[in-house]
């Protein structure tokens, strides 16, 4: 009996340490597939703060949470499963809809430059009045959840690229890690960015000293910081959805542009060597974002200007 119960528990013992090392697996791959995206969760980081700008403080928190619970929702219950499905049976059929849906970055991001330029903006009371109805939060969550699926579709996508060697099961559970990892960055810097001006308002009311110096800076500055963001945030549209663009393009054989624009980095780096590696990267980024400009300004066109001259 006790030879038995000595044989069951160092089963179980082996059992245990399998395990340990299975999560220790799932957690290298999912810190690896995770790395591979951070380009992508950069630019998800710069977009949303633009939807909770003119809120009333005590609202900004929930506004960003709502879109974490939408974010983590795309991207486990509509995102994963799909993309899981799609790379067993039809993994042809990922790049397509990438492209569809960096179409609609380019275009949402074309269109935001277009209000911008052509001012089409309501007056002061008409925005006041807007941004204190629930339907304008409502609308404006709705939105940002539209554009995260964008992005966490393209995380998942590169996450599953990095993890399409491991058993289905196992793929699945790195990109459940990936998800809820990725959301909680994301949010998690999203939430300490919108609120830093409420840290500077108490530090600024507290004692003298430099506490109080830093905090009123704080309160001076997070404006600025957040139109910088509100900026990024919309060039970041139009540089993802352009770089998804050019590599699908090049996956089905039209790699001209890409090519052309990567041997264009090439030079421009070399010619700076100090500095060769930010160069290319800022040069392969401002004409992946001139694709985007260039697809999302033909899209605004037919969507916006060309039926009105009818």
């Amino acid at each position: 009996m006790s030879g038995g119960l000595v044989a069951l528990l160092d089963d179980v013992a082996a059992i245990a340490r399998l395990a340990a090392a299975s999560i220790d697996d799932i957690g290298a791959a999912a810190g690896k597939a995770g790395a591979k995206a951070i380009g992508v969760v950069v630019d998800d980081t710069a977009v949303t703060p633009r939807y909770v700008t003119g809120f009333s403080p005590d609202r900004e928190l929930p506004i960003i949470w709502r879109i974490a619970r939408g974010s983590l929702r795309n991207k486990v219950l509509f995102i994963l499963p799909v993309a899981l499905l799609l790379s067993q049976f039809l993994p042809w059929a990922i790049t397509p809809i990438l492209m569809l849906g960096a179409a609609y970055l380019c275009f949402e991001g074309a269109e935001k430059l277009y209000e911008a330029v052509a001012g089409h903006h309501e007056d002061a009371h008409e925005d006041e009045a807007k941004l204190s109805s629930q339907a304008h939060e409502e609308g404006m969550v709705a939105g940002a959840i539209r554009t995260d699926f964008i992005l966490s579709a393209e995380i998942m996508a590169i996450s599953l690229a990095e993890v399409a060697d491991q058993a289905f099961a196992l793929r699945a559970v790195i990109l459940v890690v990936v998800a809820l990892l990725i959301t909680a960055l994301v949010y998690g810097v999203v939430g300490l960015i919108v609120k830093m001006d409420d840290l500077g308002l108490r530090l600024a009311s507290g004692s003298a000293g430099p506490a109080r110096s830093f905090g009123r800076g704080l309160v001076r500055g997070m404006p600025a910081v957040l139109s910088v963001l509100s900026v990024v945030g919309t060039a970041a549209m139009l540089w993802v959805g352009g770089h998804i663009i050019l590599v699908g393009l090049e996956e089905f054989g039209f790699g001209g542009l890409a090519h052309a624009l990567h041997e264009d980095a090439l030079a421009a780096g070399h010619a700076v060597p100090f500095a060769s590696g930010v160069v290319e990267w800022l040069v392969e980024t401002l004409g992946s974002a001139l694709v985007g400009l260039l697809l999302g300004g033909f899209i605004v066109a037919v969507m916006h200007l060309l039926p009105r001259k009818h």
